[in-house]
């Protein structure tokens, strides 16, 4: 008889044990099929060379002196004098190919300010990748390789993301490829402090060092998300990462892929969360909305007659629970659109057409004087742009142009254009803002010069381009 209970009870826990085996999720399938679109990124920077005012000495291959000559030589410990180190590429990041002709997304920050980026795929292949167009507000980069026939993922829709599902990362973090680590989403639209335009998906899946710029899955293998930031005190994982939704990241590289940058929409207006004290002093049964606590000036806010202290509840439709919503809704909003705000003011609810603007430092002066200017990596010419002001306009006597703000080693610079050049017309083609320059600038064939008509220190002349 006591043999045949603790048969029944190894029974019984075998049927547990394997009943809760059978509901975790399996990801051999799924890591198999997703890999070999997941790619490691490395970019070379250039050194500065170290100051030091002693005798210069340049060791073969550009090595450092060694420790034992620094006594003599005077030097620091660590320091070589004024010896510029040879750049090497640094592995940063991951990113994934969404496209079979080459197009890569990846993080804004794996690949700015890098003067070569290099891509390396899962059969080993490295292939120096064009930076398409890359975006700080979002943390979005778009590259670009030359190569067919590559493998993609599966691009989900991140809006579906629910709270408790498991998802899977797939990067190098810490330079160790193809590292896969898995966990579920603790919380969708995080805001975070200065990353106001994405709600980020965040999750509890370990991310470190390496695994920026890499794809989230979903078990159904579709990536809904970037990999992008940790919550960190130690510099490690600590269960807290966030992931930029997929549908934020796809128009955000549509918008790199056709104009080189990004346009958002503008409101206007400086919020606050309202509190359960401020809910109560408004009138409101529960805290929810954006309280405007400031209208800008010369904004589409005050120009559709939003009030400070009206209540924000919904924009075109979608219900702000939180003031974090607000900037996610607006910012994906196209500019010189109408939409519908909601507001509560005096107690009461209104609705308010509002034309949306673009915000400032997005590719135009906005009004209240704010010059935006684009990324040298941003346009060919490699140049940096601001648009023209009234009193510009009147200095040297123009109608519209964009300014040279600064000059890097390019195309710009071997046609001869220095800081202060207005550029008026470019191949024909008239240039009003830095909105026309990048269209005209990207339609340019490659290895053909061109017209530039510059207007500098009040007298206009032709330049030749040639864009290689």
């Amino acid at each position: 008889m006591k043999l045949l209970k603790a048969t029944f009870s190894l029974v019984l826990c075998l049927l547990v044990v394997g009943r809760a085996h059978a509901e975790l999720p399996e990801f051999r399938e799924l890591v198999k099929e997703a890999s070999p679109a997941v790619v490691n990124i490395s970019t070379v920077q250039e050194a500065p060379a170290r100051n030091s005012n002693a005798p210069q000495f340049q060791f073969p291959e550009g090595q450092d002196i060694p420790e034992i000559f620094r006594h003599f030589f005077r030097m620091p410990p660590n320091s070589g004098g004024n010896v510029p180190r040879r750049p090497a590429p640094q592995s940063l990041g991951s990113g994934f190919i969404i496209s079979e002709d080459g197009y890569i997304l990846t993080n804004h920050h794996v690949v700015d300010g890098a003067e070569k980026v290099i891509v390396r795929l899962n059969d080993r292949r490295q292939l120096e990748a064009e930076v398409i167009g890359s975006d700080k507000r979002s943390d979005v980069a778009l590259l670009k390789i030359e190569a067919s026939d590559l493998p993609v993922v599966k691009v989900g829709n991140s809006d579906r993301a629910e709270v408790g599902e498991w998802v899977l990362a797939i990067g190098s973090p810490f330079g160790f490829d193809y590292s896969v680590t898995a966990g579920i989403i603790s919380a969708t639209d995080r805001s975070l402090a200065n990353e106001t335009y994405v709600p980020f998906i965040q999750t509890d899946v370990a991310i470190n060092p390496g695994n920026s710029g890499g794809p989230l899955f979903n078990l159904d293998g579709e990536v809904i998300g970037i990999n992008s930031q940790i919550y960190t005190r130690s510099g490690g994982f600590m269960g807290l990462s966030f992931a930029i939704p997929m549908n934020v990241a796809m128009e955000v590289a549509g918008q790199l892929k056709q104009d080189g940058q990004v346009s958002r929409g503008w409101l206007g207006v400086i919020i606050q969360e309202v509190s359960r004290d401020l809910a109560e002093s408004f009138g409101l049964d529960k805290p929810e909305g954006a309280l405007v606590a400031k209208v800008l000036p010369d904004s589409p806010a005050e120009a559709a007659g939003l009030k400070e202290g009206d209540i924000i509840y919904s924009f075109n439709g979608q219900a702000i629970n939180r003031s974090g919503d607000l900037p996610h809704q607006v910012g994906r909003y196209k500019p010189e659109t109408e939409a519908k705000v909601g507001v509560v003011r005096n107690g009461n609810k209104e609705t308010i057409r509002v034309t949306i603007g673009l915000l400032p430092d997005a590719g135009q002066t906005s009004k209240r004087g704010k010059t935006s200017k684009t990324e040298p990596a941003l346009n060919r010419l490699n140049i940096q742009l601001s648009e023209l002001d009234d009193q510009q306009k009147e200095r040297w006597n123009v109608t519209a142009g964009v300014v040279v703000r600064r000059v890097e080693p390019g195309a710009g610079a071997e046609a001869g254009l220095v800081v202060g050049d207005v550029i008026t017309m470019l191949n024909g083609k008239e240039i009003d803002s830095i909105d026309t320059f990048a269209r005209v600038v990207k339609a340019i064939p490659e290895n053909k010069a061109v017209p530039m008509r510059i207007v500098r220190r009040g007298s206009p002349l032709f330049i030749p381009l040639k864009v290689k």
